[in-house]
């Protein structure tokens, strides 16, 4: 028999927003609140490893999803491994810990496509909401919040020298990364909390698991919305091998990511009303914006070998947000790390690496279902490069990375060029050598975009177009991405999302 359960707030996926979400909803004690995860309360103990290298070791174990991509077209083919979290915390419980907003142009972007009210401005207030800077800047720092954003470890004289190579190479230095027009080179901030890992989980939720107005349910799989005339009243769900059943009386919120939440819209039948007659799932809603305009930061990175061995242990690591050209708004993400990697994460020797991101990328793929089956896992595809103009400008911050490698703060450490090599000189050469490499900057977004036109998922207050008491609050809700890892931009979305949803309730 199937547990049944009713509350005010289901909320659906346990990651960045929905833990976010689940700890500002419960604060009032009047409302019951429900959040339901498919993986784990916890991990491997590496998980708690405060060191952003540590993620690579959680990639394919048992807290990661471990997606994999359609064959992609525009990386000759390849089929990429695309980690997400299956844990409380999501991907914040893997990921290498980067709190980085964007620079406001990424959330003016989302206005002028259509999200109304969805500008740098109206986003601040939430964004520093979620944050604990201390010593930063009041005016445009969270003072106050969850995520304590801590003084990061002192650079090694290799990160140093990084750092210092891109002002010789003439991009100006940043002093916050997170100030409103931040640009140029910056040193990362963390979500670091005394030394050890900070997840959304982390930050958000263990302090208040004790609240009597809050449940939360683990390794609890949502197969589908309940919807009845047009509202969703709740979820079913597999826990153990055992059915179970949630019921909302308000709302319930779906945060299970820009893969997830397309996915479990779609087994309900809200999506787009051909595929889902292909695949005879009845449509209840027919919105051919489920799933679409998915993309993600595509990632390449040059290595050099080094004439000394690096100084070991922790450090701060430098970034830098930069412009392919002046009549566009910052568009190159970079990060310098002390290692020579190789390519796709395959490995690293003795080195260094300037990593580059294609911070908003054209291209535009789809998640698609499989099956009619719950547990069958989606059709990813971020369609990486498909469109010409992404592959031109990658074309350029491989240069430009080029360029900081070969400043003269780097010439006492600088050896061979180990990738790409003498391979890669031309345009078509370096184009060849960035399809065969580039990857995944484990930033997908944009399946259940905000807006009002017939492509949009959600309005402007996230709520699904055409369905009474449901609303999406995560990545997937991004018109388009932000130019930064994207988790802090998330947790802002939690937090508007819980402001959103509460003022519902009093009306």
């Amino acid at each position: 028999m199937a547990v049944e359960q009713i509350y005010d707030y289901v909320i659906i996926g346990g990651g960045t927003a929905g833990a976010a979400l689940a700890a500002r909803l419960s604060e009032n004690s009047e409302a019951r609140v429900a959040l339901l995860e498919a993986g784990a309360g916890e991990g491997p103990a590496i998980m708690s490893d405060g060191n952003p290298e540590a993620a690579v070791g959680l990639w394919g174990s048992s807290v990661d999803w471990n997606y994999t991509t359609t064959p992609q077209s525009g990386t000759e083919n390849t089929v990429h491994t695309w980690p997400r979290g299956r844990v409380l915390g999501g991907s914040s419980s893997i990921n290498g810990l980067t709190h980085l907003r964007g620079h406001a142009s990424s959330y003016d972007a989302w206005e002028k496509q259509g999200a109304a009210g969805w500008n740098y401005r109206e986003m601040l207030p939430f964004l520093m909401r979620s944050e604990r800077a201390a010593g930063r800047d009041p005016r445009f720092r969270g003072q106050a919040g969850p995520m304590t954003i801590e003084e990061p470890p002192a650079a090694t004289p290799l990160a140093q020298d990084l750092h210092d190579a891109a002002v010789d190479a003439g991009f100006p230095r940043c002093e916050d990364g997170n100030a409103p027009q931040a640009e140029g080179v910056f040193w990362s901030e963390r979500n670091v909390a005394g030394g050890r890992r900070q997840s959304a989980a982390d930050a958000y939720l263990l302090p208040v698991l004790s609240r009597p107005n809050l449940t939360v349910v683990t390794d609890a799989q949502v197969q589908r919305l309940l919807m009845d005339n047009g509202r969703c009243r709740g979820a079913e769900y597999v826990r153990n091998g055992k059915p179970g059943t949630v019921h909302a009386e308000r709302e319930v919120v779906l945060s299970a990511g820009a893969i997830g939440s397309p996915q479990i819209l779609m087994l309900s039948g809200i999506g787009p009303a051909d595929h889902l007659r292909q695949l005879g799932i009845p449509v209840r809603a027919d919105l051919p914006g489920v799933g679409a305009n998915l993309h993600d930061h595509p990632l390449a990175w040059i290595s050099y070998g080094v004439k000394k061995s690096p100084v070991p242990g922790p450090s701060r690591q430098a970034m830098l947000l930069a412009r392919t050209s002046r009549d566009r708004d910052p568009d190159i993400l970079m990060s310098f790390t002390s290692v020579a990697l190789e390519p796709r994460w395959a490995g690293a020797q003795e080195g260094f690496s300037i990593l580059f991101g294609l911070a908003n990328p054209t291209s535009r793929g789809s998640v698609r279902l499989r099956s009619a089956d719950p547990t069958s896992y989606p059709l990813i595809d971020p369609a990486y490069l498909t469109e010409s103009e992404d592959l031109a400008r990658m074309v350029t911050a491989l240069r430009m990375a080029r360029h900081i490698a070969r400043a003269d703060a780097l010439s006492a450490w600088r050896d061979d060029e180990i990738l790409p090599g003498k391979e890669a000189v031309t345009d078509e050469e370096c184009g060849a050598y960035i399809r065969r490499t580039v990857g995944t900057y484990f930033h997908p977004v944009g399946t259940c975009r905000i807006g009002a036109d017939d492509g949009a998922v959600v309005d402007t207050a996230l709520r699904v177009h055409g369905i009474d008491g449901l609303s999406i609050a995560d990545a997937s809700v991004m018109p388009s991405i932000v130019a930064a890892n994207t988790n802090a931009a998330v947790l802002g979305i939690a937090e508007r999302a819980a402001h959103l949803v509460a003022a519902r309730a009093e009306r």
